[in-house]
């Protein structure tokens, strides 16, 4: 078994200012994550990741255009994460059709390769795969969020018999159905059943996985009371957020949750630790 992960973090947005300038980008954050639990498993497991922004612009003088890896680049690394976004992972934005055609092709041509995604993440690689995505019709769910999970998600997560974690969340998005081989022009097989490990009160897929392939989040699993606080501010301000929902949602940024525990599970797949579990 391998003691060593190197992971390509597909950046699909930048962190807000504040927390750029102290925290770095997505990437940064997550190599953090990443790093400090890899050092408290048993055994350890190295993690090496390389942050690519790949959200391009039409216009060619934005300061924020980003550009997709060459896919003969996939066969360097263990596993690809994408992260959040503003972005909505069902539009029709030039650039989030280029990374849906990145992703199907990753998938085809580098079959050993493992993909998460956080968020726009995980919606985006389930809507790749032919799944629908589309705004949740119970609107926003908002930082500190009680997930029920399968007997699937409680080994993938090590719960024993506690059938239920905490994470962050942040979306009006979700995805419908989880992906299927009828609609996934050829990408799933009929042998890939697709999992769903958790479901909250107003999201029923809160993370997929397919065995040696993917391992999605809904919930944000490195966002912490900062980071939850500003963002919800941030939509308040900008009126997608009602005053009510915000209020409430700020009062559980602080809560202990279990990003750890997620992100400990994510670095096991990519590893290979966990392939026994299905």
């Amino acid at each position: 078994m391998k003691s060593s992960v190197r992971i390509l973090v597909l950046e699909t947005d930048y962190p807000l200012a504040p927390i750029h300038s102290t925290r770095g980008s997505y990437g940064e954050i997550f190599g953090k994550l990443f790093s400090k639990v890899g050092s408290e498993l048993d055994p350890p497991i190295d993690v090496e990741t390389v942050p690519c922004y790949v959200v391009g612009h039409e216009d060619s003088t934005s300061k924020e255009t980003g550009e997709l890896p060459d896919i003969k680049e996939v066969e360097e690394y263990d596993g690809i994460l994408i992260t959040g976004s503003k972005y909505d992972a069902h539009g029709d934005d030039p650039w989030i059709h280029r990374l849906i055609e990145w992703i199907r092709t990753a998938w085809e041509s580098h079959p050993h390769i493992r993909f998460s995604g956080v968020c726009f993440g995980h919606q985006i690689i389930s809507r790749s795969l032919g799944a629908q995505v589309s705004q949740n019709p119970n609107s926003w769910e908002l930082a500190h969020t009680h997930i029920s999970l399968t007997p699937l998600g409680q080994a993938l997560f090590s719960t024993g018999d506690k059938g239920s974690i905490y994470l962050h969340q942040m979306h009006q998005d979700h995805v419908v159905d989880p992906p299927h081989h009828s609609t996934s022009n050829g990408l799933l097989k009929e042998h890939n059943r697709v999992h769903v490990w958790g479901e909250s009160k107003d999201c029923k897929i809160q993370g997929l996985y397919i065995p040696k392939r993917i391992f999605t989040s809904q919930g944000h699993l490195g966002y912490d009371e900062e980071m939850v606080k500003r963002n919800i501010d941030a939509r308040h301000k900008n009126g997608s957020v009602e005053t009510e929902h915000a209020e409430d949602a700020k009062e559980r940024a602080g809560m202990e949750h279990d990003g750890e525990v997620v992100a400990g599970a994510i670095l096991r797949f990519f590893n290979g630790r966990d392939d026994r579990i299905e």
